[in-house]
């Protein structure tokens, strides 16, 4: 067994993929209104994904301050578009600001205010390469099924804070976001149609990719 990372080598791995000035202040916005964004490290592993999947479709579930948006922008295709759901409308109107300053156009990112679980089931089925969840917690089961909907065969499904501030892996924890989020690991590990990582970076990134099968050639 390998020896448990420290917290040096945690903070080189978080900062290894350094954030720009327009970053930072999409975060000093965050601490502003009282949002916790996405680690960088955490960001920076939605690049890659976007990247590699050579995204042209995204769904985001808690648009925040626009940190993850960022990061997720910047890994998909030049003509890709992000869809961002958010219920505070200030929160999303501050993640436009984030993204004027990146020279983001603003047909590329879609903000769309409301509860996720309202706005979800009006988007297309099959259409998106990338789904990414940070929203609420107790609503993480119900993202998975809609996101199973929305994801082309061999799209991504990824989770944030799916370590939860270490209280996942605490089985003594049994508070409703903390058993959510739980049981929507061995939901997604133990799906058939899945093929899953969890990533310790930040608090926890779960991604799952959807599985290719014959029936979705119909």
């Amino acid at each position: 067994m390998t020896t448990p990372i420290t917290p040096a080598s945690w903070s080189h791995a978080e900062a290894f993929v350094p954030e720009d000035d327009v970053l930072a202040a999409a975060r000093a916005r965050a601490e502003e209104v009282g949002v916790t964004p996405i680690s960088p490290g955490g960001g920076a592993s939605l690049r890659f994904l976007a990247s590699v999947l050579e995204a042209r479709a995204v769904v985001e579930i808690g648009t925040g301050t626009g940190v993850s948006g960022l990061w997720l922008l910047r890994g998909m295709r030049g003509d890709g578009v992000l869809t961002t759901v958010d219920i505070e409308a200030e929160h999303q109107r501050l993640a436009r600001q984030s993204f004027t300053e990146a020279g983001v156009a603003s047909q590329r990112a879609r903000t769309i205010s409301g509860s996720a679980l309202d706005v979800l089931p009006r988007l297309t089925d099959g259409h998106y390469d990338l789904v990414f969840c940070d929203g609420d917690k107790r609503e993480y089961s119900a993202y998975l099924a809609e996101a199973l909907r929305l994801l082309r065969p061999g799209g991504v499904v990824a989770f944030d804070n799916a370590l939860w501030h270490d209280r996942v892996a605490d089985p003594a924890q049994r508070d409703e976001e903390t058993v959510a989020i739980r049981e929507l690991g061995r939901t997604v590990a133990a799906h058939d149609g899945l093929l899953s990582v969890l990533l310790p970076v930040g608090d926890g990134l779960l991604c799952a990719k959807k599985v290719w099968s014959p029936d979705d050639e119909d």
